[in-house]
Protein backbone atom coordinates (compact mmCIF):
# COMPACT_ATOMS: atom_id res chain seq x y z
CA UNK A 1 0.00 0.00 0.00
CA UNK A 2 1.34 3.56 -0.83
CA UNK A 3 0.29 6.14 1.49
CA UNK A 4 -0.65 9.29 -0.93
CA UNK A 5 -1.35 13.21 -0.19
CA UNK A 6 -3.97 14.25 -2.23
CA UNK A 7 -4.44 18.04 -3.45
CA UNK A 8 -7.29 19.79 -5.19
CA UNK A 9 -5.67 22.29 -8.39
CA UNK A 10 -9.24 24.63 -8.23
CA UNK A 11 -8.12 27.32 -10.51
CA UNK A 12 -4.79 29.02 -9.37
CA UNK A 13 -5.71 27.82 -5.96
CA UNK A 14 -4.48 24.12 -4.44
CA UNK A 15 -6.20 22.65 -1.52
CA UNK A 16 -4.56 19.96 0.76
CA UNK A 17 -7.55 17.27 0.63
CA UNK A 18 -6.44 14.52 2.76
CA UNK A 19 -3.83 11.33 2.75
CA UNK A 20 -5.11 7.73 1.39
CA UNK A 21 -3.90 4.71 0.44
CA UNK A 22 -3.63 3.08 -3.09
CA UNK A 23 -2.77 -0.48 -3.69
CA UNK A 24 -1.09 1.02 -7.51
CA UNK A 25 0.34 4.39 -7.72
CA UNK A 26 -2.28 6.05 -10.13
CA UNK A 27 -1.41 7.73 -13.09
CA UNK A 28 -1.91 11.50 -14.54
CA UNK A 29 -5.16 10.46 -17.08
CA UNK A 30 -6.27 8.49 -14.88
CA UNK A 31 -9.30 8.82 -12.59
CA UNK A 32 -10.18 7.91 -8.69
CA UNK A 33 -13.17 7.62 -6.58
CA UNK A 34 -12.41 9.99 -3.66
CA UNK A 35 -14.32 8.88 -0.34
CA UNK A 36 -16.28 12.03 -0.52
CA UNK A 37 -18.14 9.95 -3.29
CA UNK A 38 -16.58 12.07 -5.90
CA UNK A 39 -14.78 11.50 -9.23
CA UNK A 40 -11.43 13.16 -9.36
CA UNK A 41 -8.89 13.25 -12.54
CA UNK A 42 -5.02 12.86 -11.42
CA UNK A 43 -3.09 15.62 -13.19
CA UNK A 44 0.03 15.47 -11.39
CA UNK A 45 2.02 12.70 -9.72
CA UNK A 46 5.22 13.46 -8.16
CA UNK A 47 7.08 10.95 -5.99
CA UNK A 48 9.22 11.96 -2.67
CA UNK A 49 13.06 11.14 -3.59
CA UNK A 50 15.62 11.31 -0.86
CA UNK A 51 13.00 12.25 1.85
CA UNK A 52 11.07 9.83 4.22
CA UNK A 53 7.90 11.29 5.55
CA UNK A 54 7.60 11.05 8.71
CA UNK A 55 4.05 10.40 8.52
CA UNK A 56 4.33 7.48 5.72
CA UNK A 57 3.39 9.76 2.54
CA UNK A 58 5.55 8.40 -0.27
CA UNK A 59 3.60 10.93 -3.04
CA UNK A 60 1.55 13.75 -3.83
CA UNK A 61 -1.39 13.48 -6.28
CA UNK A 62 -2.66 16.65 -7.66
CA UNK A 63 -6.26 16.23 -8.79
CA UNK A 64 -9.18 18.49 -10.06
CA UNK A 65 -12.63 17.53 -9.92
CA UNK A 66 -14.03 15.41 -13.58
CA UNK A 67 -16.41 17.11 -15.62
CA UNK A 68 -19.77 16.64 -14.56
CA UNK A 69 -20.90 14.96 -18.21
CA UNK A 70 -17.30 12.23 -17.68
CA UNK A 71 -18.66 8.93 -17.83
CA UNK A 72 -16.61 8.29 -14.86
CA UNK A 73 -19.71 10.02 -12.95
CA UNK A 74 -22.12 7.54 -13.87
CA UNK A 75 -20.26 5.52 -11.09
CA UNK A 76 -21.70 7.35 -8.52
CA UNK A 77 -24.47 5.46 -6.23
CA UNK A 78 -22.11 2.58 -5.77
CA UNK A 79 -20.87 1.00 -2.39
CA UNK A 80 -17.35 0.16 -2.51
CA UNK A 81 -17.90 -1.91 0.40
CA UNK A 82 -20.47 -4.05 -1.25
CA UNK A 83 -19.29 -3.89 -4.81
CA UNK A 84 -16.11 -3.99 -4.95
CA UNK A 85 -14.60 -5.92 -1.47
CA UNK A 86 -15.03 -9.84 -1.68
CA UNK A 87 -17.37 -11.22 0.94
CA UNK A 88 -15.93 -12.47 4.38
Amino acid sequence: MYKVLVVLHDGNDYIRMNKVYFENIPVAGQYIIHSDGLAYAVEEVTSFAGYVSSKGATTILIVHQAQKDAAVNKLYGMNIESDLDDPE
